[in-house]
Parts: C-alpha cells; sequence; structure tokens
C-alpha cells in the first residue's frame, strides 16, 4: 500500500470517524487510498450524549465504540496518539508519545506520519477564560472520561453524605453548572432526574428536594443564547418548574471548592461545580506551522475546507472557522455541521484523486434541538425544508432529538447493527437499573 495516496484524518469525533469510515468503505476498501486514524483516546462517544454519562442516565460503556475495531471493520488503520506538531514541507504529522495509563510508562516512542492529505478534525474543549479556580475546582464535560469522573464524584459525595454523623454541610451535594448553552441546560435536567433516582437506592438519609440544589449560572441576558428567544423561554420555564436556579447576567469570576464566587458579589455553595461555558480549539493549533487561526484556536478555512495557507489540509468540525456567507462569521460549532463536513468531504476525495476541482461546502441549518431530559424536549427545525422555522417540543421533538444520534449511529454501521442495538437495549432497560451507580 505505499504507493496509495494516504488520507491521514487527526481526531475521531462525530465528523473524524464518519469519514474515516465512509472513506475506508469507499476508497480504502477498494485499494484507491490508505486511510489512517489518529485519535489520543481509545474509544469513541458521540460528544453530545456527555451530559448523560455525567448524570448516570448512561453507561458509558455500553455505548462507546472501540477504534480499533470500526478500522478492523471498515478498511482503515488506527493509530492511538495526540498530535503535537506538524511539518508541511516534509509531509508528516507529529505524534507525542503515548503513555501506558496505567503505570505512567512509555507505551509508543513519538514518531510521525506521513500524509499526502490531512484532515484535522480534533474539536473544541470548554474555555474557562483563565478564571482563578476554575481548572483546579470545576469539571470540563469535555470527554467521556471527565464526564465519567463527575458521576464518580457525585455518587462518592452521596455515599459520604448518607453515612455521615453530622448533619451536611451547606451546598455539600449542591451542583453549580458554569455556562447555560445546550450542554449545561440538558445537564441540569439531566441531573434533576438522575439524582433522585439515585438516592432511592438505599441513600435514607438524603432529600433531594431539600438537600440537592441545581444552579445553572449564566453570564448572558438569557440561557440557549444561540437558539431562538422562545426555545430559550420554554426551556426557563422548565428549569424552574424543576426549582432548578437559574441565573443569568452573572460572570463567575473564581470557582473555589466549595462554592461559586460571582462579579456582583453574589455566592453559591457548591460541592460539585461544572464548567460548560465558551468553547475554543485546542491549544496545538495556534501555531501549527503557519495555519491560519483566530482567536478561539480555530483553523481558518475556505469553504472547500481547505485550510486558507496548505491546500493539502483540510479541517471539519468544531475546530475550525468556515464561512458561512450572508450569516454569521462561522459555520456554528454543532454535531450537524460536522456530519455535514464529513459528508461533503467523502465526495470531495474522490474528485481530488480524480484530479477534479472541489466544489465548496454550504452548510445547511436544520434546526436545534434541546434535550430536558425525561421532561421534555424543545427546539426549532429550520432551514430550506420548512422555509423558515418552525417551533417543536414534547414528544414529537424528543423523537427528532434520539433521530440525530440514531444518524450518527447509520453512518458508522449500518442499518441492520443499529436495528439490532435498538431492540437489545430494549429488552436490557428491563434488567438494570434507570441510574448508574458506580
Amino acid at each position: 500500500m505505499a504507493d496509495l495516496h494516504r488520507i491521514v484524518i487527526v481526531g475521531g469525533g462525530a465528523g473524524g470517524l464518519e469519514l474515516a469510515t465512509r472513506l475506508g468503505d469507499t476508497l480504502g476498501r477498494k485499494r484507491r487510498a490508505r486511510v489512517t486514524l489518529v485519535d489520543c483516546a481509545r474509544t469513541h462517544l458521540w460528544k453530545p450524549l456527555l451530559h448523560e454519562v455525567a448524570a448516570g442516565s448512561m453507561d458509558l460503556y455500553e455505548h462507546d465504540l472501540d477504534y480499533l475495531a470500526q478500522a478492523r471493520w471498515h478498511h482503515f488503520e488506527f493509530q492511538l496518539g495526540r498530535m503535537d506538531g506538524l511539518d508541511r514541507a516534509r509531509h508528516v504529522v507529529g505524534i507525542e508519545p503515548t503513555l501506558d495509563e496505567q503505570d505512567g510508562e512509555e507505551l509508543i516512542p513519538r514518531r510521525e506520519i506521513p500524509y499526502d492529505t490531512l484532515v484535522i478534525a480534533v474539536g473544541s474543549r470548554t474555555n474557562d477564560f483563565g478564571t482563578p479556580g476554575a481548572r483546579e475546582h470545576a469539571i470540563s464535560l469535555d470527554t467521556p472520561k471527565e464526564a465519567e469522573r463527575f458521576h464518580h464524584r457525585l455518587v462518592n459525595a452521596c455515599i459520604r453524605a448518607n453515612a455521615q454523623a453530622a448533619p451536611l454541610e451547606t451546598g455539600q451535594l449542591n451542583v453549580a453548572i458554569i455556562g447555560a448553552g445546550a450542554t449545561g441546560v440538558e445537564l441540569a435536567a439531566e441531573l434533576h432526574k438522575s439524582t433522585r433516582e439515585l438516592v432511592a437506592y438505599g441513600f435514607e438519609k438524603i432529600d433531594p428536594e431539600r438537600d440537592i440544589r441545581i444552579t445553572v449560572i449564566e453570564a448572558g441576558p438569557r440561557i440557549l443564547a444561540a437558539l431562538p428567544e422562545r426555545i430559550s423561554q420554554a426551556a426557563q420555564e422548565l428549569l424552574e418548574s424543576l426549582r432548578v436556579e437559574v441565573l443569568t447576567k452573572e460572570k463567575v469570576t473564581e470557582v473555589r471548592r466549595d462554592a461559586v464566587i460571582m462579579e456582583s458579589g453574589l455566592v453559591r455553595a457548591a460541592g460539585l461545580t461544572v464548567w460548560a461555558a465558551g468553547i475554543k480549539a485546542p491549544d496545538f493549533l495556534k501555531d501549527l506551522d503557519g495555519l491560519e487561526t483566530n482567536r478561539q484556536n480555530q483553523l481558518v478555512v475556505h469553504q472547500t475546507l481547505q485550510t486558507t495557507q496548505d491546500p493539502d489540509i483540510f479541517g471539519i468540525g468544531d475546530c475550525v472557522c468556515c464561512p458561512w456567507p450572508k450569516h454569521a462569521p462561522c459555520v456554528p460549532a454543532r454535531a450537524q455541521a460536522a456530519h455535514q463536513q464529513a459528508s461533503h468531504l467523502l465526495r470531495a476525495f474522490g474528485r481530488r484523486l480524480a484530479g477534479k476541482p472541489l466544489k465548496p461546502y454550504v452548510y445547511r441549518d436544520f434546526g436545534s434541538l434541546v434535550s430536558l431530559g425525561e421532561y421534555s424536549t424543545v427546539g426549532s427545525l429550520m432551514g430550506g425544508l420548512m422555509g423558515g422555522a418552525l417551533f417543536v417540543e414534547g414528544v414529537f421533538a424528543r423523537l427528532m432529538y434520539v433521530s440525530l444520534y440514531r444518524m450518527h449511529l447509520y453512518a458508522l454501521h449500518g442499518l441492520a447493527k443499529v436495528a439490532f442495538d435498538i431492540l437489545g437495549r430494549l429488552f436490557a432497560r428491563r434488567t438494570e437499573p434507570r441510574v448508574k451507580l458506580h
């Protein structure tokens, strides 16, 4: 395979893994190209589900996907590692040493991976804006490990509170969520449900209505600022009906081990804090061999998804700023955009190998949906199909929300496997607790 065109995809998120899978099934299987996926994790989970893992509503190990298995099934190569450099002149990607997670010893030495076409799809992380104490005392739900770590802390906090002889301290079981975008709002609703289910399993001393308080803190004037105001209002009304405290126009200036401090002087005691405000691309992209980036470290790309400084390097997903003519400066950082961009590059690479000019990517906004757990789902459907925006909520909106994940699974596995997987989970739910207990 040494003479085949080498396509290297860095980042196995929604867009990167879908692209690797579909390129493997087409170009890889037919030996028209050698497709390699690089990621620092061994498994994949669809990022919009991380709030469910954090709340304990979803077991990570029942829904994650093993990259090595996916690579074998779909004719691409997987390499474990984290990108830390780029040499555009030599067409190689630098990969930092990979350490054993158990003992910290070097598992794979530093290496370089050659490419003819490079796709950077490393996603984004939350941006704590350098807020004092945020890195030390708040958990960001950027990865499955972080979501699982929050859940472990939540369960342990309940175990400790139930076992202690002394009365609960002020705010001991309270949760503060900083940032009221989709992640923060969805987590608040999911936690309201899961904490009540959790304490039903033997935590007799804990009264969730009295002892567990969830607060969502937003610096802007309203929650879900990126969505229409009607959706924002509906979501806030539902959260407040659940006795979730919603604070807007409150900028967090410090995070402590047991409290969140705001610029106005307001203080909220909290034993657990989640930072879900703002996003930025990984820091290593800032000085990546001359590639152009913006203030959020995102790679600046043309509408063909090629970087502005190098036509052999493409970018997709949250880590890129792709033009969205007549709308916002950049295509919004959403899972649907990454999915569309992966589909676009699948067609584009066929043209690229054939020596044909590339066509521009055009983002189609199909709307946004926000899940409020079992209580409701709200959102809007819009774009060319509707000729405007259509507000949806309730059962129909929930079905649409679930279908987004099913579409991701369909892109990775095909129809038959997804159908059998759904049936299997329906039977399994009858023999399992409704919340993860460890």
